[in-house]
């Protein structure tokens, strides 16, 4: 049985020489500027190939980056639908009062606020800190004022609060400092 296989293996091998010399054959009859020619030919198509396919590679990245660039605020953007509905609605509600409850609209209005800040949160935007006196990194020095409460360069009125982003300035606090 195993010298049947070893035939069999034998025949196999033989074959195959068989085979690969005939190939050799023929590309011997062949002209050897012809076979090099032709394999010019090969190499050629081959690169043109591989070109073509790199620009098409390249186009849909460039696609794909557009597209993200374009919908890269669509989360953002459809967080802040329901602040929005929240204003549309007490908009519609003040139309419809004969009689305005100051208390109502600003528990409406707080309620709107503390949306925005979820949102916010959740989006990474962080209100720029004033607790730890004036960095010109985070603040905008808007006056210099005389107080006799405060050391030179601190802090003393805030006018606009300011947003960060991580560690990006959105906007800077807007403030005054002592002189």
């Amino acid at each position: 049985m195993k010298e049947n296989e070893d035939k069999k293996l034998d025949e196999e091998v033989e074959s195959q020489e068989v085979d690969e010399n005939l190939e050799i054959e023929e590309e011997v009859e062949l002209n050897p500027i012809e076979v090099l020619e032709k394999r010019v030919a090969e190499l050629e198509d081959l690169r043109l190939r591989d070109l073509a396919e790199f620009e098409n590679i390249k186009k849909r990245l460039e696609k794909e980056k557009a597209q993200s660039i374009a919908y890269s605020q669509e989360g953002f953007a459809r967080d802040l639908l329901a602040v929005i509905d929240s204003l549309d609605n007490a908009n519609a509600t003040m139309d419809n009062l004969e009689e305005v409850n100051a208390e109502k609209i600003k528990e409406g209005i707080d309620l709107t606020v503390d949306q925005f800040k979820k949102i916010f949160e959740k989006h990474g935007i962080e209100l720029v800190e004033v607790d730890n006196g004036f960095d010109p990194n985070f603040h905008e020095a808007m006056m210099k004022v005389d107080s006799d409460e405060h050391n030179e360069g601190d802090i003393v009125q805030v006018f606009q609060k300011g947003y960060k982003i991580k560690d990006r300035v959105l906007r800077p606090t807007m403030v005054s400092i002592a002189k």
